[in-house]
C-alpha cells in the first residue's frame, strides 16, 4: 500500500490490531447504536447468520470504504438503507468469510480474487431482521470496476475514510422507520454528503476506534 496515500495511516493501524485480534468490540458498536440498542446486544439461538465486507480502496489519492445503497422493494425492512456490501449466509459457503466476499461479488461485481482480507471485526446482531451478521475488513489496491446486482443495489457509495475523522462527522437526526415508527437523535455519520446510520454506523464506528490506534 501506498504510504503516501491519504488515510493510509488510518488503515495501517486497522491492519495491525485486526492481525493482534485487539478489537474495541461492542462499546465502540453502541457509541453509533440507537438507545433502543441497549435492550438488544445479545443474539438469539434462532439468530440467522450474515457476513459484509468493509473494503478500503484509493480513489486518486485518499483511501475510500465501499457502501452500497439498497434497493426500496416494498415491506423490505432494510430498503433504502446505505450498508456494506453483504447478505445471509448460503449452505454452499465455506466460512463466513466466503460469505462476505461472494455476496460482494454478486451486488457489486467484485472479484474475490483482488481482495486482501485483513480480518474481522465484532458481531453484530440486528433484531429488527434477526441476522447475526459477522463484518469483515479487505483491501484491494485498486478501484474496482462496479457492476451492481439492479434487484438489490440502488447505487454504491464511495466515501473518503478520513471524513469519519473530521469534527462533525457524527450528527444525531430523526429517522423514520419502515413501518412508519420515528426514531429521534438517531446518531449518524455524515460525510462527502451521505448519512450512514443503524447497525452499518455501528460497524463502522469499531472500524474508526480501530484506526485511531
Amino acid at each position: 500500500m501506498n504510504d503516501t496515500l491519504d488515510g493510509a495511516d488510518y488503515l495501517q493501524r486497522i491492519r495491525r490490531r485486526l492481525q493482534r485480534g485487539d478489537l474495541p468490540g461492542y462499546a465502540a458498536q453502541e457509541m453509533m447504536g440507537h438507545a433502543l440498542r441497549k435492550v438488544h446486544t445479545e443474539a438469539p439461538p434462532t439468530a440467522r447468520p450474515a457476513s459484509v465486507l468493509a473494503l478500503f480502496y484509493p480513489v486518486g489519492l485518499r483511501l475510500h470504504l465501499l457502501f452500497i445503497q439498497r434497493t426500496s422493494p416494498p415491506g423490505d425492512r432494510h430498503g433504502g438503507q446505505v450498508s456494506f456490501p453483504g447478505g445471509a449466509a448460503h449452505p454452499e459457503d465455506e466460512s463466513p468469510a466466503a460469505t462476505a466476499l461472494r455476496e460482494t461479488r454478486e451486488e457489486v461485481g467484485v472479484n474475490p480474487s483482488a481482495v486482501q482480507l485483513l480480518g474481522e471485526l465484532t458481531p453484530l446482531y440486528i433484531p429488527v431482521s434477526n441476522y447475526l451478521v459477522n463484518p469483515f475488513v479487505a483491501w484491494t489496491p485498486q478501484r474496482p470496476d462496479f457492476t451492481l446486482q439492479a434487484s438489490e443495489v440502488e447505487r454504491v457509495l464511495e466515501l473518503p475514510f478520513t471524513g469519519f475523522y473530521a469534527e462533525r462527522a457524527v450528527d444525531f437526526r430523526d429517522k423514520k422507520l419502515f413501518n412508519g415508527m420515528i426514531l429521534k437523535e438517531v446518531p449518524h455519520w455524515v460525510v462527502a454528503g451521505e448519512e450512514v446510520w443503524g447497525a452499518t454506523a455501528m460497524m463502522v464506528g469499531e472500524l474508526v476506534e480501530l484506526g485511531r490506534g
